[in-house]
């Protein structure tokens, strides 16, 4: 099972295996705040499409397709892992973005869902 949460936001232990799925560390946090289990950077979107995207929510329907092609093409290590993780726990994924609607995680808990 997956979820998704702002790193930001309170700890809670109902979060399961905490994984970070930016490809940037989050400004303001400390690797003890972020209890995180995991940082899988191969899972985020490439350089070049964060920076093109910038969290303008007019891109995210196009973000959408090209990042799901990034993860088609690519398909990391970390994807695979990320699967097998979530068959057997709970599993939130962490993300920095302030739109809690237009970001990569999203993109990313529907690309994985897609797959069980």
């Amino acid at each position: 099972m997956f979820k998704i949460k702002r790193i930001y936001d309170e700890y809670s232990s109902d979060d399961g295996i905490r994984i970070l799925v930016d490809r940037l560390w989050p400004r303001g946090i400390s690797k003890e705040k972020a209890k995180l289990d995991h940082w899988f950077k191969n899972v985020a979107p490439s350089t070049e499409l964060r920076k093109w995207f910038h969290h303008e929510p007019d891109k995210f329907q196009e973000f959408i397709l090209k990042y799901r092609h990034e993860l088609d093409e690519n398909n990391p290590v970390e994807l695979q892992e990320l699967i097998k993780l979530g068959k057997d726990h709970v599993v939130t994924l962490l993300y920095s973005a302030k739109d809690e609607e237009h970001n990569q995680a999203n993109v990313l808990i529907d690309y994985l869902q897609d797959r069980f």
